[in-house]
C-alpha cells in the first residue's frame, strides 16, 4: 500500500487517517468518508485514504455510492485482501438487498471475489484468510452449491484448529471472531453440534458487546434458513429485549383518577414482578407521575438502561404531568432525569396547550424502541399500564397502546383501576387535529449539487430536464403533499405521512439516477441532496402567497440537514427513523451514520440514511447507539 505520506496542505495524510478513523469508530460513517475524502484531494495517492473513505460509506450503507467511489478512487486495481475483501463486502450488501434473479447474480459474483481472495491469502500464508474463505462459504450456500461450501468451510476450520483452541483456553485478540467464524463454519458444513458448543464461549467472549452480536446473528439466521435448521440453535446470540413503557398517570390522594393513588405500592410490586422475569437491555419511555415513573424507578434500580423522552422543556412537563399528582413526584422526576442515559425533547419548546404534542412524543420513544430493537436484532415489548377503557382522546396510554398493536409488536399489560373494564382497544378512534394547534408534519428539502457551477447556456436544459423530472415524480405524490415550494434547484415538500415522504423522497433519487447528465451537455456530477425531518410545526394561513404554509423551529432544522448530505443520498433525522420504524419497517430501512453537525451551526443530531427495506438486509451495524458521542479533539462541537 501506498505510505500516507503528507498532505499538500502541510496535515500529514496519516494524521487525516486517524481523524477520520477517530469518527469511524464513533459510527459517524458520513463525517469519516469526508474527512477521507479531504485528505486525498491533497494525497490522491494515499490507498489508505481511498479504502477508509469507500469502507466508511459501506458502513453506512450507502452501498451504490461506495462502490462507485472504489472503481472512481482506482481501489478495483488494488489487489491485496484488504482490496478484495472490501469489493467482495461491496458485492455481497448489493446481493443482501437485491432479489430474484439479481439476487443470485451477485451472490454470485461476490462469493468469486471472495474465493479468489481466499485462495490468494492461503497461498501467502496470510493470517486473515480464514475471512474471505468463510464469506466464500456462506456465499456459496446461499447461491445453492452446498458441496462448494461444505468444502471451503471445512478449510476454513482447518485454518482455525489451533486459534479456536487457543481462544477456547486463553483471552485471544481476536477470540469473539475467531469463534464466531468457527460457528458460521460448522454450521455451513451441517455440523449443528460443534456449532452450539462454541455459542456461549463465543457470547461469553464478546462481553456483551450486541452489536457484534446482532451483526453475527444475523449472518448465522441467513445460514439456518438456507439448511432449514432449528434457529434456536442461535438462542444465546439473542440480545436482552428493549422495552417501550407506558401507562396512567397517577391521581392526586384522594382524588378520583384511571389509577387511583392508594394502588401505587401493589402496582409498583406487579410492575417488579413482571420485570424480573425479563432480560431487559435498554427501555424507552416519558416521565410523567404514576406509571412511567414508577417502571422507570424499577427498571434503573436493576440497573437497566431507561432513555427518556420528554414532550416539551422541562418546566412545563412539571405543571402538566408530575406537580399535580403531588410534589413528592417532583423530586422522583429528578432523581430518574439524573439517571437516565439519555434525555430527548419531542420539542425544547413550551407546552401552550398543544395536546399532541404527548402523541409525537410517545410515537417517537416508541419508534426509538423499534429502531434500537431492529439495529441490535432484539426482541422488542411495550409494558403497559392501563385500566382496561379505551377513551378516545388526542393523546394518552390507549392512543399509545394502539399504535403499538398496528405496529405488530408484543405487548404486556398490568391492569389498574377499581372498574376493572375489559374495553377491545380496537374501538379507540383518534379525534382529528384541532386547527392552529401544532401537530406532526414529516418535511422535505432537497437541492442539486454542483448547481451554482451551471452556465446560462445550460440552466434551461436544467429547467426542463432535471426540475421536470421531480416534478413529474412531485406531481405523482401531489394526493399526499400538503404543501410544496421551489426555488431555483430547491425543493420543500411537507408531507401528513411520513412513510409517504420516504416514498417520495426515494422516488426522486431515482428519478435522478436514471437521468444522463453527460448527454445533456451538464455537469456529470450533478447529484440530488436530500434531507428528511418529522416535527411538530403550524400551518397557518400565508398572507404573501395566499394559501396554507409551515412554520416553526422544527421547519427549520428540517432545512439544515439537506446541505450535509452526501449527493444521491436522503439523510433523515432520528425522529423522522423513529417513526418509520414504527409504522412502516416493512417498506424502508434507516441505518444510523452518526452525530453529523447541521448547516449553518444548528447543532449536531443524530442521523440516518434512508433506504428501502430488505428481508435479507440488516442495518449497518452500529456501535451502542445510545452512548454519549466520542468528538475527536480540537473538532468544533
Amino acid at each position: 500500500m501506498t505510505n500516507p505520506g503528507s498532505t499538500g496542505d502541510g496535515v500529514s495524510a496519516q494524521a487525516t487517517l486517524d481523524e477520520a478513523r477517530a469518527f469511524f469508530v464513533n459510527g459517524e460513517f458520513f463525517r469519516s468518508y469526508d474527512i477521507a475524502v479531504a485528505g486525498l484531494s491533497h494525497q490522491p495517492q494515499s490507498v489508505l485514504l481511498a479504502h477508509r473513505a469507500v469502507l466508511s460509506l459501506a458502513n453506512a450503507g450507502a452501498t451504490e455510492l461506495a462502490l462507485a467511489k472504489f472503481h472512481a478512487f482506482g481501489l478495483d486495481r488494488g489487489t491485496d485482501l484488504e482490496m478484495r475483501a472490501l469489493l467482495g463486502r461491496l458485492k455481497k450488501d448489493q446481493a443482501l438487498a437485491a432479489t430474484g434473479d439479481a439476487k443470485q447474480h451477485l451472490l454470485a459474483e461476490a462469493r468469486t471475489i471472495y474465493e479468489a481472495a481466499y485462495h490468494t491469502a492461503f497461498r501467502e500464508n496470510h493470517a486473515e484468510a480464514y475471512y474471505p474463505g468463510i464469506n466464500a462459504a456462506t456465499l456459496a450456500l446461499l447461491s445453492g452449491d452446498t458441496q462448494a461450501a461444505t468444502h471451503l468451510a471445512r478449510a476454513v476450520l482447518g485454518l482455525l484448529a489451533g486459534r479456536i483452541d487457543a481462544c477456547l483456553h486463553g483471552e485471544q485478540p481476536d477470540r469473539y471472531w475467531v469463534l464466531a467464524t468457527a460457528i458460521e463454519a460448522h454450521l455451513v458444513a451441517g455440523d449443528v453440534a460443534h456449532a452450539h458448543r462454541l455459542v456461549a464461549p463465543a457470547v461469553a467472549a464478546s462481553g456483551q458487546n450486541y452489536t457484534d452480536l446482532a451483526t453475527t446473528g444475523r449472518q448465522l439466521e441467513r445460514i439456518l434458513r438456507a439448511k432449514n435448521l432449528d434457529p434456536d440453535t442461535l438462542a444465546a446470540f439473542t440480545p436482552p429485549t428493549i422495552v417501550h413503557y407506558v401507562g396512567h398517570i397517577i391521581a392526586a390522594p384522594g382524588q378520583p383518577g384511571r389509577f387511583p393513588a392508594d394502588e401505587e405500592a401493589a402496582i409498583a410490586t406487579r410492575i417488579a414482578e413482571v420485570l424480573d422475569t425479563m432480560r431487559i437491555g435498554a427501555a424507552y419511555g416519558s416521565l410523567a407521575a404514576g406509571a412511567d415513573l414508577l417502571f422507570a424507578e424499577a427498571l434503573q434500580a436493576r440497573g437497566i438502561a431507561v432513555n427518556i423522552v420528554l414532550p416539551f422543556r422541562i418546566e412545563d412537563m412539571l405543571e402538566q404531568s408530575v406537580r399535580p399528582a403531588g410534589q413528592h413526584w417532583v423530586s422522583r422526576f429528578e432523581t430518574c432525569l439524573n439517571a437516565a442515559k439519555t434525555v430527548r425533547y419531542a420539542t425544547e419548546d413550551r407546552y401552550l396547550g398543544d395536546d399532541h404534542l404527548f402523541t409525537y412524543c410517545s410515537r417517537l420513544a416508541m419508534g426509538l424502541a423499534v429502531l434500537v430493537a431492529r439495529h441490535l436484532h432484539a426482541p422488542l415489548r411495550q409494558l403497559a399500564l392501563w385500566d382496561g377503557e379505551a377513551r378516545a382522546g388526542v393523546a394518552g396510554t390507549v392512543a399509545d397502546m394502539q399504535a403499538w398493536a398496528n405496529a405488530g409488536h408484543a405487548r404486556t399489560v398490568i391492569k389498574c383501576g377499581a372498574r376493572h373494564a375489559t374495553d377491545d382497544l380496537d374501538t379507540y378512534v383518534p379525534p382529528a387535529a384541532i386547527p392552529g394547534r401544532r401537530d406532526t408534519r414529516a418535511m422535505l428539502f432537497g437541492d442539486i449539487q454542483a448547481f451554482s457551477k451551471l452556465t446560462d447556456a445550460q440552466l434551461p436544459i436544467f429547467a426542463a430536464q432535471i426540475m421536470g423530472a421531480a416534478g413529474r415524480v412531485v406531481r405523482a405524490y401531489a394526493d399526499k403533499i400538503a404543501f410544496v415550494n421551489t426555488w431555483g434547484d430547491g425543493i420543500f415538500a411537507v408531507f401528513p405521512d411520513a412513510g409517504q415522504a420516504a416514498h417520495c423522497a426515494l422516488a426522486l433519487q431515482q428519478a435522478m439516477r436514471a437521468i444522463d447528465f453527460a448527454g445533456l451537455g451538464l455537469p456529470a456530477d450533478l447529484r440530488l441532496r436530500l434531507g428528511g425531518h418529522l416535527g411538530p410545526v403550524y400551518e397557518l394561513p400565508d398572507p404573501i402567497l395566499g394559501r396554507l404554509n409551515y412554520y416553526g423551529v422544527h421547519v427549520s432544522r428540517a432545512a439544515r440537514i439537506e446541505p450535509v448530505t452526501p449527493e444521491g443520498c436522503v439523510y433523515v433525522t432520528e425522529t423522522f427513523a423513529a417513526v418509520l420504524a414504527l409504522h412502516n419497517a416493512h417498506e424502508f430501512a434507516c441505518d444510523y451514520v452518526g452525530y453529523t453537525a447541521m448547516a449553518k451551526d444548528h447543532g449536531r443530531l443524530r442521523m440516518f440514511l434512508l433506504r428501502r427495506a430488505s428481508a435479507d438486509a440488516g442495518p449497518a451495524a452500529i456501535a451502542d447507539i445510545e452512548r454519549a458521542p466520542v468528538v475527536p479533539p480540537g473538532t468544533p462541537s
